[in-house]
């Protein structure tokens, strides 16, 4: 108990002796856990508005229809299977077209009886239920048509009066709402090369007539779908229940949903936040691993002398690697602590506030599995980057770590002709680099990885961009991804920036004695501040290169895969978006670099010597 206590409060010492590395550090394993529990929680805290739909609505646990394959007999048979407790219907459906506010879109009908409903009763939002010559609009796709209560609607040439809006659970809100008709829908952009078969209705919407209003406007009887609405005696054997009903009708399967499916369906655009932010948190989770293994390296480097003055007194090298080890595993579990708390609360603003459902996205509860695999990688992070370089410190001699010599260069015969016939500061840079070629990596692999992200930002924000005119999206689904990608930006940009001012920082306090030895031999400090800076941008420079190509392009390919899309509806960069995108982080680069590198410059030759 005693050896403990004393790593910790020698960890703890050494925290509060160096505030501005462990607040570095702090950002750096925060940015990555805050995005993975943004990542693991935002879908959780979408699906309680639609859970609370559920309950308002007495929302089915299987919604069936006859779509032109079973017939009305087959659903009327689904009443009475075993499981079923209560249900509502066989409803007549049919397919048309709406007219409001100058707009024409495709639309399902469906007709309901005036009384309420044992299962699925929709919610209404504003208004009364269905009357004669009244219609009411699912809440979403009023919203997207811009109409409200006592507006006119036309429905098969026809005038209707708004008298309701309303939710409901057997569907997911417009424009993802699910197909009931026999014609058949397809939802999102149609390819220029797709002809649709006839009839076939695009992102349909849902309005409700009452029965005798439906068959009115049917054209013909045979063109009638219905649609039953079924409640269970256990609604988690729902997908059981559709795999021993569905059946065979004519050669075909009875078009079946499940609660489940179409909590999914509800929850589609969460999952496409949530993908974006996992990625993103791993992205983020290797930029902190670099930036960990700089600042420790740096780190190691500063507390050469410290290090032996702890083996002076007594201490092992397992004990001192323990206590170069416990500082970074002090701050990850404040960090986990730090972004499990931030993400949750803030997973609720990144979810859709849909029109279609009631209720709101609430703080979801933490589930142990969640707080163990974020602490998990919070702490994995840490030990990633520091153990090679704590145990690498601990084995240091104690009378070479209370020496503190200078670390002898190493010479390299090509490396030396070429520098030689280059300015001072660009001989200085490339001798600094080729000290620590490791280090020079890392750079390399932080940058590719900030600029492959970026790469990823642009095709995604003009895909949302294009997404408006072709209602893939509906604007407030827009608008959420767009938060997603904002949020995603700003914390990768933030780590990028801590990342090059600290492996900055580091190569100027490694490079100490060297850069105090040129200064001796006629280097000024604004020459010796420019290699410093210089080391950081020639890195920085072939991991922009990188991070275009292969890395932007292969990470694209990689969000696609595992989303089901379609590259092809994707419009990549540009060549003159991603010159300029190279340009920009060597820019980038090398302001971030010039204060650090300035006020290693600054140092006294005979101090540092």
């Amino acid at each position: 108990m005693g050896r403990i206590l004393l790593v910790l409060r020698l960890a703890l010492r050494d925290l509060r002796r160096r505030r501005t590395e462990a607040a570095l550090l702090l950002i750096a394993i925060l940015a990555a856990t805050m995005t993975l529990t943004l990542g693991l929680v935002v879908r959780d805290a979408a699906s309680d508005p639609y859970e609370s739909t559920r309950a308002a609505t007495k929302g089915p646990d299987v919604v069936a229809g006859t779509g032109g394959f079973a017939d009305l007999a087959d659903l009327e048979k689904l009443a009475t299977a075993s499981g079923v407790t209560e249900h509502s219907g066989p409803y007549p459906v049919i397919a048309g077209k709406i007219e409001a506010s100058g707009r024409m879109s495709d639309v399902q009908v469906e007709g309901r009886d005036t009384a309420i409903a044992s299962v699925d009763q929709p919610e209404l939002t504003q208004g009364s239920w269905v009357s004669d010559g009244g219609v009411v609009i699912e809440a979403a796709f009023a919203s997207s048509l811009d109409v409200s209560v006592t507006d006119s609607v036309m429905l098969g040439g026809r005038s209707f009066k708004v008298v309701g809006l309303a939710v409901t659970a057997a569907m997911p809100p417009y424009p993802g709402t699910s197909c009931i008709v026999s014609v058949g829908c397809v939802h999102g952009a149609i390819p220029t090369d797709l002809n649709l078969p006839p009839g076939f209705l695009h992102n349909p919407g849902l309005v409700w007539l009452t029965q005798a209003d439906v068959r009115s406007l049917a054209p013909a009887q045979g063109s009638m779908s219905y649609v039953i609405n079924l409640k269970l005696a256990d609604p988690d054997e729902a997908e059981a229940f559709v795999d021993a009903n569905s059946g065979d009708h004519g050669g075909t399967m009875m078009p079946m949903q499940t609660w489940q499916s179409i909590l999914a369906d509800a929850t589609e655009l969460a999952r496409d936040s949530q993908i974006l932010l996992l990625i993103g948190a791993w992205l983020l989770g290797l930029l902190a691993v670099a930036s960990l293994s700089v600042l420790v390296g740096g780190r190691m480097a500063d507390q050469t002398r410290r290090v032996g003055l702890l083996k002076a007194v007594g201490g092992t090298p397992g004990l001192v690697a323990a206590v170069l080890l416990a500082e970074y595993l002090l701050v990850a579990v404040v960090a986990a602590a730090a972004g499990l708390a931030i993400g949750a609360l803030t997973a609720p603003l990144l979810t859709e506030s849909s029109a279609g459902l009631v209720g709101s996205a609430g703080t979801p509860s933490l589930t142990w599995s969640k707080v163990a695999l974020v602490t998990a990688v919070a702490l994995g992070v840490a030990v990633v980057a520091t153990a090679v370089p704590a145990v690498r410190g601990a084995r240091f001699s104690t009378i070479s770590a209370l020496a503190d010599a200078a670390r002898p260069p190493r010479r390299t015969g090509w490396l030396v002709a070429l520098s030689t016939r280059l300015p001072v500061p660009l001989l200085l840079a490339l001798r600094v680099a080729a000290r620590r070629p490791r280090r020079v990596v890392l750079g390399v692999v932080s940058i590719a990885v900030t600029v492959g992200g970026i790469y990823v930002l642009l095709v995604l924000n003009t895909f949302l961009s294009e997404q408006s005119g072709l209602r893939a999206y509906s604007e407030a689904q827009v608008t959420v991804l767009r938060h997603v990608l904002l949020v995603w930006t700003v914390i990768l940009l933030s780590l990028a920036a801590v990342n090059a001012i600290v492996v900055t920082w580091a190569t100027v306090l490694d490079n100490r004695h060297a850069s105090a030895l040129a200064r001796a031999l006629g280097a000024t400090p604004l020459e010796v501040s420019a290699a410093m800076a210089a080391a950081q941008v020639l890195p920085a420079l072939l991991g922009a290169v990188l991070g275009v190509f292969p890395g932007g392009y292969l990470l694209f390919a990689a969000i696609i895969t595992i989303t089901d899309g379609d590259s092809n509806k994707a419009t990549l960069p540009g060549p003159w978006q991603l010159i300029t995108l190279i340009l920009a982080t060597v820019l980038a680069v090398a302001t971030l670099t010039a204060v650090p590198a300035h006020l290693g410059g600054r140092r006294p030759v005979t101090e540092a010597l």
